[in-house]
């Protein structure tokens, strides 16, 4: 039976999270394994999932309230043991410099242009997981 990636899903909004789900589909590309989400609308709730474990990969939103996904990114890279790598969705292409303090390993601006978020997710679990398509 083939692997399934785990990808955390983090916005206090559920339609920003609809938008994840949808436009990286159950399978980003052809050569990743299918993807489960886990959806997060609040800070504890992202802490608990990554303290369980299993997450291959999260996608946070930068422009959530009250915790940003900026300063959960950076926050989460000094808590968490070997941290899953992070696609950050930033409120506009100039926002990049704050991917990159946050210690993001990807951003990608709102609104979520589909095949944008699924090669940038893709690429992440590439790095991620070992090959088992």
């Amino acid at each position: 039976m083939e692997r399934t990636a785990t990808v955390l899903v983090y916005s206090d909004d559920v339609n920003t999270r609809e938008q994840v789900r949808l436009a990286a589909g159950r399978r980003p590309a052809a050569d990743v394994p299918e993807v489960e989400y886990l959806e997060c609308a609040t800070l504890p709730a992202v802490l608990s999932a990554l303290e369980q474990g299993g997450i291959d990969v999260c996608v946070l939103d930068g422009e959530a309230v009250p915790a940003g996904g900026m300063g959960v990114c950076r926050q989460i890279k000094d808590e968490i043991f070997e941290c899953p790598p992070v696609l950050l969705l930033i409120g506009r292409p100039q926002d990049a410099w704050l991917a990159t303090w946050s210690r993001a390993e990807a951003a990608v601006a709102h609104p979520v242009e589909p095949s944008e978020l699924a090669a940038s997710l893709a690429t992440l679990l590439r790095r991620r997981l070992p090959s088992t398509v």
